[in-house]
């Protein structure tokens, strides 16, 4: 089985773009278990890829399928797509933007294909979020 990095350089490649030292780092940052902010992402790698260089790479990555958008309120987190990692869902925090992965995966890709067999739809892919307040920022809110 292919690790991340041949997955990632063959799918460049099947795009006709090179594998560069920037879209490496990115790609590793982004390479984490949890999803990252564009300046989370940009931090990560200020040493080694100027700014424009990341935001370039992400909507590249965006393009390719190689990263999807997490939206949280008016904000959005990058991760990596099913390509590189499993399936996952998440909680989103309005509050403080922390995302937690939904550890009942198949209970809802279940539900998800009996909501689209009962309308005779076969789907291709999902994503579902669930945005609203931690028990910190929900105690704090009220």
């Amino acid at each position: 089985m292919a690790n991340n990095s041949q997955l990632l350089q063959g799918r460049l490649k099947k795009a006709g773009y090179s594998n560069t030292q920037a879209r490496q780092l990115v790609f590793a940052a982004l390479d984490q278990p949890e999803p990252q902010t564009i300046r989370q992402l940009t931090n990560r790698v200020s040493k080694q890829v100027d700014r424009a260089s990341v935001y370039r790479t992400i909507s590249l990555f965006e393009q390719l399928g190689i990263v999807h958008r997490i939206t949280i309120g008016w904000k959005y987190k990058l991760e990596l797509s099913d390509q590189f990692v499993a399936h996952h869902h998440h909680l989103s925090c309005l509050g403080c933007g922390k995302t937690i992965d939904i550890g009942d995966e198949k209970h809802i890709d279940d539900f998800i294909k009996e909501v689209a067999a009962n309308f005779g739809f076969e789907p291709r892919r999902h994503q579902f979020e669930v945005d609203g307040y931690c028990s910190t920022c929900k105690n704090q809110a009220h």
